[in-house]
C-alpha cells in the first residue's frame, strides 16, 4: 500500500493508440505526477532523462514501471 497525495486523479486511463499515447503527452502527464508525488528535482530530471533515452516502447515501460498504481495504459 501506498500513500499518496489526494491531488492526483484517481483512475487515469490512456490509450496509447491515441492522442494521448503521444510521447510528448506521456512526459508532460509524467512531470505532473512526479510533481504531484513530491519527488525531488534529482530524481525527476533522472526520470525525465531516463524516459527520453531510448525508443518509445522504453519510455512507455518506464511510465508504466513508475505510475502503474496511478495510470491505466491500453493498447
Amino acid at each position: 500500500m501506498a500513500i499518496v497525495s489526494k491531488k492526483l486523479k484517481p483512475g487515469i486511463e490512456i490509450d496509447l493508440t491515441g492522442p494521448q499515447g503521444n510521447a510528448f503527452v506521456l512526459l508532460g502527464l509524467a512531470r505532473d505526477l512526479v510533481k504531484q508525488l513530491r519527488y525531488s528535482q534529482e530524481e525527476i530530471d533522472d526520470l525525465m532523462n531516463e524516459m527520453r533515452g531510448s525508443d518509445y516502447e522504453y519510455l512507455v515501460q518506464t511510465f508504466d514501471d513508475h505510475f502503474g498504481l496511478h495510470v491505466t495504459l491500453y493498447r
